[in-house]
């Protein structure tokens, strides 16, 4: 399927790892010139080599801080600049890292903590949003997709669930507000899904209980109905048709991008 998204324009937040990388990885794929978004510059550059060389793909770096209003309007600016043009597609998923550790109790949840998750994850996302919805508007064509967490729909993590709620109630938002400017929001909701950041994760988990790390991989996909750990190349799959035009029919949904968060019913 042609996904209609050559010589689009994208802003991926978040795009120097994990997720995001690979969502910029399938837009160069598909066509799409993009723009990294993220605070560590090295780290930047490097993830622009390697996509420039494994996909062809015009791809460049864009260096800042979600967090930080003025670094936001001058790096979509600048993006927008170096592209050629108004910024088509926005992925946000800029977010403070999660990882084995359990997550902390009520008692243990401190405010500058919490604080710190939601200016990232959930005011990061609207500060990007507003940089770049203007040029959507006058364009009349828009795709804004916001990478959430299965966190959103399971208790456990009462931060996690606190900013991937939020972000789940933005995009609906976000979707309803611009719907009829041509500009199209969604989110995806990831679980346990395979980057960079897992094996070595899996070799600390595995030397602190004396497992095998294939042992400590199978017990992970185990979290989900098709017990397999989810690539994050394969979530960028669904994120790449969601900012289609061929993905005319859905705005303001989320999408489980997890393997199949089991019991949880959602209509």
């Amino acid at each position: 399927m042609d996904l209609q998204l050559k010589g689009k324009r994208a802003l991926v937040t978040g795009g120097s790892k994990g997720i995001g990388k690979a969502v910029a990885r399938a837009l160069l794929l598909e066509g799409a010139d993009v723009a990294l978004l993220a605070r560590h510059e090295r780290t930047l550059l490097d993830a622009v080599s390697e996509l420039a060389m494994q996909t062809g793909g015009d791809v460049i770096a864009v260096v800042a801080d979600t967090t930080d209003d003025a670094q936001v309007r001058d790096a979509v600016a600048t993006a927008a600049r170096q592209l050629g043009g108004a910024i088509d597609i926005l992925v946000n998923a800029a977010a403070e890292p999660s990882g084995f550790a359990a997550p902390p109790g009520l008692e243990e949840i401190a405010g500058d903590s919490l604080q710190r998750e939601i200016d990232t994850k959930v005011m990061g996302y609207i500060r990007c949003a507003r940089e770049v919805v203007p040029g959507m508007r006058a364009a009349g064509w828009g795709r804004i997709v916001n990478v959430s967490g299965l966190a959103a729909r399971q208790t456990g993590n009462a931060i996690g669930s606190i900013r991937n709620v939020a972000v789940a109630a933005l995009t609906k938002n976000m979707a309803d507000e611009l719907g009829p400017a041509g500009i199209q929001v969604t989110a995806v909701h990831p679980g346990q899904t395979r980057t960079e950041r897992t094996a070595p994760l899996v070799a600390e988990r595995a030397a602190a209980t004396g497992r095998a790390p294939a042992d400590i991989e199978r017990e992970m996909a185990q979290a989900n109905s098709i017990r397999h750990l989810v690539d994050a190349r394969e979530v960028a799959d669904v994120v790449a048709f969601l900012c289609s035009p061929r993905s005319r029919a859905i705005n303001g949904d989320a999408i489980g991008v997890g393997g199949g968060a089991p019991r949880a019913i959602h209509y």
